[in-house]
């Protein structure tokens, strides 16, 4: 082998344990965000996040921290591919305490989850980036 193709080989080898190594580091960070709306905080949870199904926790609260009982969904939109899909219903686990199961996000890339509160006569909505 010259020394031309060594190098072009070590550069090959070099790419390929890079884009390896990001790979493996990816999603395993958990996240947790947090935004407001008018009325409630909310705290979004993945533990795992990734491409595929994920389990999202939420926490609602009121202004004065107290937990909120409310119908809660979270709908994944990736903007840029103008992908907007079924929202998921959370399950209430404890007061102020929602579990969205199997909330997919199919592929990676830029993603809003948009969690909606539905209560009484009121909904409301907080919009949470992810990259995935």
């Amino acid at each position: 082998m010259t020394r031309r193709g060594k190098a072009a080989l070590i550069v090959v080898v070099a790419i390929i344990a890079g884009l390896l190594v990001a790979w493996w580091t990816t999603g395993d960070d958990p996240v947790d965000l947090r935004a407001g709306t008018a009325t409630y905080a909310v705290r979004l949870h993945l533990v795992d996040p990734g491409v595929g199904a994920n389990t999202v926790d939420i926490e609602v609260a009121d202004r004065t921290g107290s937990p909120v009982d409310a119908e809660v969904t979270v709908e994944p939109v990736m903007v840029d591919m103008g992908h907007a899909l079924t929202p998921t219903k959370a399950t209430p686990t404890h007061p102020g305490h929602y579990r969205a199961e199997r909330t997919d996000l199919p592929m990676a890339g830029p993603w809003e989850l948009t969690v909606t509160v539905r209560r009484a006569d009121t909904t409301e909505r907080a919009v949470f980036s992810l990259i995935i």
